[in-house]
């Protein structure tokens, strides 16, 4: 059984991989666990996902003064609809967590990491459409 993270209170919870499609809520705060959106972490939020989550994580490092990232936040906003519950997405603002940012060599935005077990399997530079984002995660898992 994963370990799933909450995406409210953060909460750890087991849900058998059978059922992750069935709409399962934590077991902490009885929210849904899968929202079909990107989650915005802070930088204690993402160490948190990142070393306990079992799920693969798709994470976006952006700004809020970059062009392509507030154009691709619509499409990345389609792609968490499209690969929950297999994939959780997630959003690390570069300018509010520089540590992270700096921690990862993130040198352009928008940057995609998709990590899995806590270990980055892929990175790719550049906005893409929600189809583009799809599909270059299903093929790096």
């Amino acid at each position: 059984m994963p370990n799933i993270l909450c995406p409210h209170c953060q909460g750890i919870n087991r849900v058998p991989e059978q059922r992750l499609g069935e709409h399962p809520k934590c077991g902490k705060c009885h929210q849904p666990l899968f929202n079909a959106r990107p989650i915005a972490l802070d930088g204690a939020g993402f160490e948190r996902f990142i070393s306990r989550s079992d799920l693969p994580l798709l994470v976006d490092f952006w700004a809020p003064w970059c062009g392509p990232c507030r154009m691709m936040a619509p499409a990345f906003e389609e792609a968490a609809r499209r690969l929950e519950p297999k994939v959780q997405l997630l959003k690390v603002n570069t300018e509010e967590q520089q540590s992270v940012a700096a921690r990862f060599g993130i040198r352009s935005i928008p940057t995609l990491i998709l990590f899995r077990g806590g270990a980055e399997v892929a990175r790719i530079s550049g906005a893409m459409d929600a189809a583009g984002l799809v599909s270059w995660t299903t093929r790096q898992l």
